[in-house]
């Protein structure tokens, strides 16, 4: 028998089921000897395998978004090797910078506007920013996901960018380790490198809502000391932009009212510092400047890019 799934007239051979079987399969033994054996990886295994094996159309679905994949695999090894370890963490300088660019005086006092909106925050911020921050996973793959129903190639386009700005962002981690502003309240500017990760501002959206959401993502941080850039900023930029380059008229703007919440949240949560969104903001606009030379100028990329999207079609 020369093969058990078809693949619209192309058969999926008992070599590629072994091949599947076999990546799955160092990819758990990797993640368990990098990171430790978590269910996330028999997670993600279970839903790339329903994907590739179920039908032609979830099997074109999994080679879409592997992408994402590569994008969670890189940002989880990352546990494996702390940036802190390659260059020194960035705490009190990156903390007197933001004051001395957008310091505000409150009560006689220089605040960063993290310190400000923590003296001056209410309920109404605390629910309405905790729900744009739940945005930054659901928005970049919920547009994926109709990019790929609807503009198969426009998907391709953005699930790269998405992966490159991320991978520029990963670079700078390395080269700039940076405290977020919880870290300064909670420790000072003294060097923890074991330091857990915190939900910070975000604990009063799961206190008011008597939930753990925050808490769940947060405790699967790869590394406290990845502040700059904001990547959560990055994703709406990139969102955005293919919005715009797609026409898609009101929802434009929602995913504007988005990005802008998104970054608003970012500082009142403590999580960033307004310097950290400028320069995730930065890392998309790069990112995505990038990405468009590579397509037009690259004669080898544009060819792997049209034979990726022939294969997903």
């Amino acid at each position: 028998m020369s093969s058990v799934l078809n693949n619209d007239h192309r058969l999926l051979t008992w070599r590629s089921v072994t091949l599947a079987l076999a990546v799955s399969s160092v990819y758990l033994l990797l993640s368990c000897l990098l990171v430790g054996f978590k269910g996330d990886e028999l997670v993600l295994i279970g839903i790339s395998s329903v994907l590739y094996f179920s039908s032609p159309i979830t099997r074109k679905l999994f080679i879409g978004f592997s992408i994402f994949a590569v994008y969670w695999i890189i940002f989880d090894y990352m546990k494996a090797f702390p940036n802190y370890n390659y260059n020194p963490v960035h705490i009190e300088g990156l903390y007197n910078l933001e004051k001395r660019c957008f310091g505000i005086n409150f009560n006689s006092t220089l605040l960063t506007p993290n310190e400000y909106l923590r003296l001056n925050g209410n309920a109404f911020l605390d629910v309405i920013s905790g729900l744009f921050y739940l945005c930054w996973i659901p928005v970049p793959m919920g547009f994926g996901v109709y990019l790929f129903f609807t503009r198969r190639k426009q998907y391709l386009y953005f699930a790269l960018t998405f992966l490159l700005v991320n991978l520029i962002g990963f670079v700078i981690y390395y080269l700039y380790p940076a405290a977020p502003p919880w870290y300064v309240e909670l420790y000072g500017f003294n060097f923890h490198p074991h330091t857990p990760g915190s939900i910070a501002g975000l604990a009063k959206f799961d206190a008011y809502f008597h939930t753990g959401t925050f808490k769940s993502i947060y405790s699967k941080s790869s590394n406290v000391f990845a502040a700059m850039p904001s990547l959560h900023s990055s994703y709406p930029v990139v969102v955005l932009y293919y919005s715009i380059k797609n026409r898609l008229g009101f929802v434009s703007i929602i995913f504007a009212t988005v990005m802008l919440g998104i970054w608003f949240t970012a500082v009142y949560t403590s999580h960033h510092y307004v310097l950290d969104v400028l320069a995730g903001a930065t890392c998309a606009i790069t990112g995505i400047i990038i990405f468009n030379v590579l397509i037009k100028r690259v004669k080898f990329f544009r060819e792997f890019v049209d034979y990726y999207a022939e294969s997903i079609s």
